[in-house]
């Protein structure tokens, strides 16, 4: 969880970042899928901290693995963050679909109604992060942006 190189949290808990719509979603969507309580006693910055991935990080990570359970359910938290935010922009439903191979390669879809509005080529999970919250915040803005467009592009579509 921590950064083992820095022993310490790199997330603050005082970064205006964490107030970001999609911050906000991602914290709803991590502490949702955290079945054991664990994060019931932790902050937003801690719970958030594992995404961020600094160089010692990035470094202490092998390039070649295989993902673990709780780096899959951050990539989903993620990419349901993502369909959320669409869902509230367009007023459609949004389902994330997510397949990832036991080596860490997949692909992330988000569908409305008939119409695939995301697609995102998945690789190297097992090293899945951003370098600060603002880079996360900035690759979700591009892909909301992105899937909205292509949702009002072809909204009869979406609306089947």
């Amino acid at each position: 969880m921590y950064d083992e190189l820095e022993g310490k949290q790199v997330v603050q808990e005082d970064d205006a970042a964490i107030q970001q719509p999609i911050i906000r979603q991602m914290v709803v969507q991590l502490r949702a899928m955290d079945s054991y309580g664990t994060y019931d006693t932790w902050s937003d910055a801690r719970v958030l901290d594992p995404l961020v991935l600094t160089k010692e990080r990035r470094r202490a990570i092998p390039v070649v693995g295989d993902p673990d359970e709780t780096t899959l359910s951050r990539v989903r938290a993620y990419y349901n963050a993502i369909a959320q935010m669409l869902e509230r922009e367009t007023g459609l439903l949004a389902v994330p679909v997510i397949n990832i191979s036991h080596e860490g390669f997949g692909r992330a879809l988000i569908l409305v109604g008939k119409l695939v509005a995301l697609d995102k080529t998945l690789r190297d999970v097992h090293r899945f992060g951003f370098a600060s919250l603002d880079a996360l915040i900035a690759e979700a803005e591009k892909s909301l942006v992105q899937a909205a467009g292509m949702v009002s592009e072809h909204r009869a579509v979406a609306e089947l």
